[in-house]
């Protein structure tokens, strides 16, 4: 009976430490109605995953896809596209214009 209970015992500890953690939630709270429809049109209105990565460095805000990165710069009042690097990762667009302004 002892070895039973320990059996047991030991497969319930083991299957709870293996278990993944929580998933993390990103959604915010609120999303201002341009953010909602550009998240929205990315996605094809829900027909196709979205992957992307983003980073902003001083006055540059960086967009990465799988192709690429777009680069955007503030101008006082939003972010405005100053240009496209094909074939750019997160990482190295942002050295290429560390400093810059």
């Amino acid at each position: 009976m002892l070895s039973r209970t320990l059996v047991a015992l030991f497969l319930f500890a083991s299957t709870a430490w293996a278990a993944p953690p929580p998933l993390r939630r990103f959604a915010p709270d609120t999303v201002p109605h341009p953010t909602a429809m550009f998240l929205a049109s990315l996605s094809g209105d829900g027909r196709q995953q979205v992957v992307f990565k983003a980073a902003a460095m001083g006055t540059h805000f960086f967009f990465e896809e799988p192709t690429g990165v777009t680069v955007y710069f503030y101008d006082g009042r939003g972010y405005r596209k100053q240009t496209f690097l094909k074939g750019y990762s997160l990482t190295k667009a942002i050295k290429k214009f560390a400093g810059t302004g």
